[in-house]
């Protein structure tokens, strides 16, 4: 027997809790998001992959503004790494956002965000407040006090997106190949050459 589902579709799925819709519209919205960028994401687009019709879009975000803005909700959740050796630390950050990554690279909002922040200034926007409020702190934590902390912080960012557009973006087939251990073994070097040459 049809029932009629609380996001307002009739069929025979079953019946979803408010959050759960949401769930389903941050889901969907990322993954268009992420791969045609904001401009061409359309609130019927993630309302017919969210499998809901597109007023419940509107009703439970507003507008695509809003939806946006919520897609890219992000917290990194990087580890502390005050009490880590500092040899470590390089190795802690990449494996940090691979494990991230590899699960769900298109329902990932960091990812998104970075597809998104080279034409949109709203992400671009944010990608500079998460630097500022997450990754400078965190990278700071694990550099000796100094004037280039900052500049450093920087360049650590910008090794570890480069990794992501590469990998997850631009799927470059030799980045591709690798597995997450050879990463992080070919890559740690990089990021520890940035923390503590002087």
């Amino acid at each position: 027997m049809k029932t009629e589902a609380v996001d307002g579709t009739a069929g025979d799925r079953p019946r979803r809790t408010s959050e759960a819709t949401k769930a389903a519209i941050l889901a969907a919205a990322r993954s268009r998001f992420a791969e045609q960028g904001y401009e061409r994401t359309t609130i019927r687009g993630v309302a017919a992959d969210a499998g809901i019709d597109a007023s419940m879009v509107m009703r439970y975000f507003g507008s695509k503004e809003q939806l946006f803005e919520a897609a890219l909700a992000i917290d990194l959740h990087l580890p502390d790494v005050r009490d880590v050796p500092p040899d470590r630390v390089p190795a802690l950050f990449i494996r940090h956002f691979l494990d991230r990554w590899e699960g769900d690279p298109t329902d990932d909002a960091l990812l998104v965000l970075l597809r998104s922040a080279v034409t949109n200034d709203q992400a671009a926007a944010r990608m500079r407040d998460i630097f500022a409020r997450q990754v400078a702190p965190a990278v700071a934590a694990a550099l000796p006090p100094g004037p280039d902390a900052p500049a450093r912080a920087a360049l650590v960012s910008a090794q570890l997106l480069g990794l992501a557009l590469t990998r997850y973006l631009l799927r470059l087939p030799p980045a591709l190949a690798l597995t997450p251990e050879q990463i992080e073994e070919l890559y740690a070097p990089a990021l520890t050459a940035v923390l503590t040459s002087r």
